[in-house]
């Protein structure tokens, strides 16, 4: 047995820096990204740009969006049941797609080191797939429900969510050990996951239409 499976998980309680929402019109947020300047919450029909200082929606985009939203600092990219949609955010056309691995059992989507990050969510897998084709490159085994993913700073976080309760996992991406764990509160779901590079992920909230701001450990 190895170091990393003897060694305790790091667990502590999520902090919970800001909620946004329910929104005007939002029965449910899936996936959630960040390009930079705007939270984007895939709500099923609409994908929409929120301004994180004011917390007021903006921009929307009509589209299929019932699973995880991604940012490669150009495009969107939406898993809309089994396929993925490349989206230009300043007009909204899809300019391309490819399948998604899950054949619509697709849950969390991440952009990271020139790829896509397709969590599964009853698979318990997370896929790293090639943008261009769907082709899948490599396939990390979680010991979780996965719903969002993300990277930060090398790590590979995602969210867990199972009955009334869900948490936030950093996991090894060698082979999917849980290293870290912050823990929501009960009845707090976990839905898209996306960080915005420094210290807050964004937490997609399900059928409560809210998103959350949570302070990432340094």
């Amino acid at each position: 047995m190895s170091s990393k499976e003897t060694s305790p998980v790091t667990a502590q309680a999520a902090e919970i820096v800001r909620e946004y929402g329910p929104f005007p019109g939002v029965d449910a947020v899936h996936g959630v990204t960040w390009d930079g300047r705007r939270i984007w919450a895939a709500t099923g029909a609409r994908l929409v740009a929120i301004d994180p200082g004011s917390g007021e929606p903006g921009r929307a985009l009509e589209c299929p969006c019932d699973a995880g939203t991604a940012f490669d600092g150009t495009y969107l990219y939406q898993i809309a049941e089994q396929r993925i949609d490349k989206i230009d955010p300043a007009s909204g056309a899809v300019v391309a797609s490819i399948p998604a691995p899950g054949n619509g059992r697709d849950s969390g989507l991440t952009w990271a080191e020139g790829s896509l990050w397709v969590g599964q969510y009853r698979d318990r897998k997370i896929h790293r797939i090639d943008p261009h084709t769907g082709a899948i490159q490599r396939t990390i085994e979680s010991k979780r429900f996965v719903t969002g993913v993300t990277w930060v700073d090398g790590q590979l976080w995602h969210g867990t969510w199972e009955g009334e309760e869900s948490s936030l996992h950093r996991v090894d991406p060698d082979n999917g050990d849980m290293l870290e764990e912050l823990r929501m509160p009960t009845g707090t779901g976990v839905s898209g996951l996306e960080s915005d590079g420094a210290g807050l992920f964004y937490c997609g909230g399900g059928s409560s239409g809210k998103l959350r701001a949570v302070r990432r450990p340094k």
